[in-house]
């Protein structure tokens, strides 16, 4: 209708679905055919009766709604649609506006007035504003869902070592190609800033980064968390919700620890990575996903293949690139470099000065093995600068300049060193193995060997 609209070289709203509610067949017609080659999804109905089977099958992005139909007025459905929890927008559309009508249109939460006739430039326009707006929100829920449950960690691979260099050569080779990655490697190791660095690097990386601890969800949500769920699919599921994979559209899904997936929940994934489909619970249609997906565990996924854990055919699925990163035992030569960094980086949030350490030192803590990886030396390096010392045990040695050296076998200092994280956790074994960077059964087993009583 408008020759100002430039042709289309590829549908720019593809990652995002619109309903749009006429009686007019007329008016029904002419914006399915201008939305169509521009979104992924676009559905119609020609009254609220109808629209809201499709409502419950399906999580529009917006809603594109007449006021004046038979039964329902669109007025009138916005207002439920509000009440039952729609997050969308709408865009409410008359021919017979007043200020009243506006008014009330605005009220109701309608995020645009169109007043018929109009332009296809108008609807275009209309629709940009919407799903940029759709956009902005769901970047800012992922922010807001990192700082809530993510502790910042590291920008980057330190380090200067074979090992690390071979991972950040196959992270470059890795990252602009669509593969799905499983990242592997033992706790602390820095699985997190592999996939975060993959995603920088990648195509994607103007799209989201969504990590998801897979551990700690409960097994009765994950696929809700994952996929998301229409109202009523479930005791108290009062409003419809969108999952993490409709969250992560263009961008990178970061499945963390995803040996603690539940079965169920496994055979869903292992169908959404052949198809990029998903199926929100209690829905019976399907939304197609743009979602590059990179897993991580710190268990030997063959071996829980073996014990029937885990599915073999969606380990066949995920190791389509499988990168195992190096235990920090292993390059030791890069101790330095991560130590200095997280000085730097921590003494700066902490507004004090920056310690020197001598050869000595270093020297001492590279004989200790780290079982809790990298995690462990940052965590390390922050209790030493906030006590004043560095040093393995529960009693300052030296002042934060220089460590004097020591007799004790690798063994002894380790269990000094945990048998103190574990006093200054008064036993709590869960803490203290997240202070440390290992798992509660590593603690459990230690100190089953080293005879200390099982106090939380």
């Amino acid at each position: 209708m408008n020759s100002t609209v430039a042709p289309l070289a590829e549908a720019p709203w593809k990652h995002y679905s619109v309903l749009i509610v006429d009686d007019e067949p007329g008016m029904l017609s002419f914006l399915q055919r201008a939305l169509t080659p521009r979104c992924g999804v676009v559905d119609v109905a020609a009254s609220v009766e109808q629209a809201e089977p499709l409502l419950r099958r399906r999580l529009y992005d917006l809603i594109v709604l007449d006021i004046a139909m038979p039964g329902r007025t669109g007025i009138e459905w916005l207002h439920e649609l509000r009440a039952d929890g729609y997050a969308g927008d709408v865009v409410l559309m008359t021919a017979y506006a007043d200020l009243d009508t506006a008014i009330d249109a605005l009220r109701a939460g309608a995020a645009d007035f169109l007043l018929k006739p109009f332009s296809l430039a108008q609807v275009l326009n209309s629709v940009q504003r919407c799903f940029e707006r759709s956009r902005l929100l769901r970047e800012n829920f992922v922010l807001r869902r990192e700082v809530s449950e993510r502790t910042p960690d590291i920008e980057g691979m330190i380090g200067d070592s074979p090992a690390i260099r071979e991972v950040c050569e196959r992270l470059r080779r890795i990252a602009p190609t669509p593969a799905t990655v499983l990242l592997t490697g033992e706790s602390g190791t820095g699985k997190e800033v592999a996939a975060r660095a993959l995603h920088r690097m990648s195509p994607r990386a103007g799209g989201p980064f969504v990590p998801v601890n897979c551990a700690a969800i409960a097994a009765e949500l994950i696929e809700s968390e994952l996929f998301g769920h229409v109202r009523g699919a479930y005791t108290g599921a009062q409003h419809s919700r969108e999952g993490l994979f409709y969250y992560a559209r263009g961008g990178t899904l970061f499945l963390d620890e995803i040996a603690e997936m539940p079965p169920a929940a496994q055979a869903k994934l292992l169908r959404v990575l052949e198809e990029r489909r998903i199926r929100p619970v209690g829905s019976e249609q399907e939304i197609p996903v743009d979602v590059r997906v990179i897993a991580a565990t710190n268990r030997d996924l063959k071996h829980e293949v073996v014990q029937q854990r885990f599915r073999q055919d969606l380990y066949y699925r995920l190791q389509v690139v499988e990168l195992t990163l190096p235990p920090l035992r292993d390059r030791p030569e890069d101790l330095p470099a991560l130590i200095a960094h997280f000085i730097g980086q921590i003494a700066l949030s902490l507004d004090m000065p920056r310690p020197a350490l001598d050869g000595r030192t270093l020297a001492r803590l590279a004989a200790y093995d780290w079982p809790g990886n990298v995690r462990e030396l940052k965590n390390f390096v922050e209790r030493s600068l906030i006590l004043g010392w560095f040093d393995l045990g529960p009693e300052p040695k030296a002042s934060v300049a220089a460590v004097g050296g020591t007799d004790e076998t690798l063994e002894a200092v380790e269990k000094r060193h945990i048998l103190a994280v574990l006093a200054a956790c008064d036993g709590n074994k869960s803490e203290a193995g997240r202070r440390l960077g290992v798992s509660r059964k590593t603690l459990d087993r230690k100190c089953q060997a080293w005879g200390v009583p099982d106090v939380h």
